[in-house]
């Protein structure tokens, strides 16, 4: 399997808040509550390494309450890379309702100053040769500017890692100038960064078409509930997931690029790759918390993933 590389710039203490209805103004009460180290490089190299791969995760955390993060790359044999920086890593609460809605409230984060952005870069430069690719994921910190984030990709990229990017707004504008080995944005994310339309599928290949010309080799593009779209070099493919019962669409996302990165980096067939990520983003909606938590309930959604050509459409 191999060696894969995350970095979250931005991570967070997931608090998740289960409750049958919000009722804004008004005392809620909770049926559950739990508390994860997150945040999307580290939601994805969970997936990844519950698909054999060995993780390197790095970033900046902040040192005043590394606690769950450090517990969780422990458990789960991670090698720890992140810089500490001054304060506490932000804490986001998710409401999540039995009906699947999820209300975010995100936590800003510590700032980053450029000591420390210097410190990370000095890192990566030790430990990059030896690992296969590199996903980049979430927001940015405060401090952290896109000038600043490009340069990181166009650096890593000179390492000799492929490139994953999720992220969005003024962050993925700059990013897409870098020209990523994949990316993996929601309709949304990808016409603003884009400022145009990308909402038909003519759209979205005009786009991928565009982008592959900066260097992005492929363009996964989100639609939730509705599949995902996949364009490459020779691979224009929608995958539909099958109806599922929603806990909560926290990580779904990046339990999907997890997905795309384990099987390119397996060499498997392009309808395997979207078939298995697919049904990996519909195990997670059906979870609090991230990874695979069943072999056979993976598979057996992976039954009722349909993938076929765009084109047909």
């Amino acid at each position: 399997m191999a060696r894969i590389l995350t970095l979250t710039l931005n991570p967070a203490l997931d608090l998740t808040v289960q409750l049958t209805r919000l009722e804004p103004g008004q005392v809620n009460r909770s049926d559950a509550m739990h508390t994860h180290a997150a945040g999307k490089g580290v939601n994805v190299a969970q997936v990844l390494a519950d698909l054999g791969h060995q993780l390197t995760v790095s970033g900046f955390l902040g040192e005043d309450n590394p606690q769950a993060f450090e517990a969780l790359f422990s458990r789960r044999g991670f090698v720890d890379a992140f810089i500490r920086v001054p304060g506490e890593t932000r804490s986001n609460i998710k409401l999540a309702e039995s009906d699947g809605r999820i209300t975010d409230l995100n936590g800003p984060g510590p700032r980053v100053s450029e000591a420390a952005q210097q410190a990370l870069l000095d890192r990566l430069d030790q430990i990059a040769a030896g690992h296969d690719a590199v996903v980049v994921a979430g927001s940015l910190p405060q401090g952290v500017s896109p000038q600043w984030f490009q340069a990181l990709l166009i650096r890593l990229k000179s390492l000799g890692l492929k490139v994953a990017l999720d992220t969005s707004g003024e962050a993925l504008r700059a990013g897409l100038a870098a020209g990523p080995w994949l990316i993996k944005p929601n309709t949304e994310e990808l016409a603003e960064a884009l400022d145009n339309s990308v909402a038909s599928v003519a759209a979205q290949a005009e786009a991928a078409n565009r982008l592959r010309a900066q260097g992005v080799e492929h363009v996964v593009i989100s639609h939730g509930a509705d599949g995902v779209n996949w364009f490459s070099v020779g691979t224009a493919l929608q995958a539909l997931p099958p109806k599922v019962s929603v806990a909560s669409t926290v990580g779904a996302g990046d339990s999907l690029l997890a997905g795309m990165l384990h099987g390119l980096l397996s060499a498997h067939t392009p309808e395997r790759t979207l078939r298995t990520a697919t049904a990996i983003a519909a195990m997670a909606v059906t979870q609090i918390g991230f990874g695979i938590s069943d072999a056979a309930q993976l598979a057996q959604l992976e039954q009722g993933v349909r993938v076929h050509p765009l084109t047909e459409q």
